[in-house]
C-alpha cells in the first residue's frame, strides 16, 4: 500500500525502499544514516549515504544541549548539504535515531526532510545493495541558521510540569515497565542513569512501537488516529508533549504526530526521564 492510500497528512514525508533504490544518485537528495550503534554504518550502508552521529555531530560536548547554529552549518557543509537539499533519514531500531536526527535538523529550520519507511532493517531484509564505501561530496556553504526553533518543537521540564498540572496531553513512549516505575531503562539495557522510576503525573503510556508494523514501517493513519487521538487525547486544538528517556524514542512519535497525522502543536521533551527522574522538586507517579 502506498503512502497516499495510507491516508497520511504528509505522505511526501516518507519514501519507500523501492523508490530510494531507484533514486540513489539523484543530485538533490542526501541520504543520512543515524543509528544507536554508531559503528553500524562502517559495516555497510546504503550507497551514497553519509553518517551523522547523533551524539558527536548533533550534541554539545560540554553542555547537555544541541549544537549551536554555527556547528550545525558546519555539519551540513561538510556533507555537501544545502538548505535546498532533501535529506532522507534512515537507521536502526525502526528509525528511532533517524527520527531523532530529523527532529534535530528541523530544530535548525531545515525544511526538506523525509524518513525511509522501515529503515535500515527493511532495506537489508529485502536484499538491497549495501556498501562500505564512504561517499565524498563537494563541500557546500550552508548558511548559519538565524535561530534554533526550540519554542516551536521542543519542550523543557517547566513546560512538561505545566502540561501535567493543566491535564493536557502528555505521551510517555517508553516501555510499560519504565512507565510503571519497575525499571529505569528499557529491559535489555543497563538499569542506570536515573534515581527514580515512574512517569510524569497524567502522562498516557503509548510505547513508540505501537505506531509501527512488524517490519518497522508505519501503520496507516486510521490506526494511528485511534492510538493517539482516541487513545490519549492528542488533538489539533490542544498542545501535546511527548517524552521518553533521552528524547530519541519520542522523536519517532513526534514524527508520527507531526508528519503522518499533520498536527502542528506537538513538542518533544528531549530532557525526558533522565532529567525528570533526577530533578529536585518535581512529582512522579508509579503504576498504570
Amino acid at each position: 500500500m502506498n503512502n497516499l492510500a495510507n491516508g497520511y497528512a504528509h505522505p511526501e514525508s516518507l519514501v519507500e525502499t523501492k523508490w530510494l533504490a531507484e533514486h540513489l544518485r539523484d543530485p538533490d537528495i542526501r541520504i543520512i544514516e543515524s543509528n544507536e550503534d554508531i559503528l553500524l554504518y562502517d559495516t555497510g550502508h546504503i550507497p551514497g549515504a553519509v553518517h551523522i552521529d547523533w551524539r558527536a555531530d548533533l550534541q554539545d560536548p560540554v553542555i547537555r544541549d544541541y549544537i549551536t547554529p554555527q556547528k550545525f552549518a558546519e555539519v551540513c557543509s561538510r556533507n555537501g548539504i544545502t538548505p535546498e537539499t532533501t535529506c532522507i533519514f534512515y537507521g536502526d531500531k525502526s528509525n528511532w535515531w533517524a527520527c531523532y536526527a530529523l527532529w534535530a535538523f528541523r530544530l535548525f529550520g531545515h525544511k526538506n526532510v523525509k524518513v525511509l519507511n522501515g529503515g535500515r532493517d527493511k532495506w537489508k531484509a529485502e536484499g538491497r545493495e549495501m556498501t562500505r564505501e564512504v561517499p565524498k561530496y563537494e563541500r557546500s556553504n550552508y548558511p548559519v541558521p538565524k535561530q534554533r526553533y526550540d519554542s516551536e518543537i521542543r519542550a523543557f521540564a517547566e513546560h512538561a510540569l505545566a502540561q501535567s498540572k493543566a491535564a493536557k496531553p502528555l505521551v510517555d513512549v517508553r516501555s510499560p515497565g519504565e512507565y510503571k516505575g519497575e525499571i529505569t531503562h528499557m529491559p535489555e539495557y543497563p538499569q542506570e542513569g536515573v534515581l527514580r522510576g515512574g512517569h510524569i503525573p497524567g502522562a498516557k503510556s503509548v510505547p513508540w512501537k505501537t505506531a509501527v508494523n512488524e517490519d518497522g514501517t508505519f501503520k496507516a493513519a486510521a490506526e494511528l488516529k485511534k492510538i493517539y487521538m482516541e487513545g490519549c487525547g492528542v488533538n489539533p486544538s490542544t498542545d501535546s508533549i511527548v517524552y521518553c528517556r533521552i528524547g530519541e524514542r519520542s522523536s519517532h512519535t513526534w514524527f508520527v504526530l507531526t508528519y503522518l497525522l499533520g498536527l502542528n502543536n506537538v513538542r518533544n521533551y528531549d530532557g525526558s526521564w533522565t532529567e525528570w527522574g533526577n530533578r529536585v522538586g518535581v512529582p512522579i507517579e508509579k503504576g498504570m
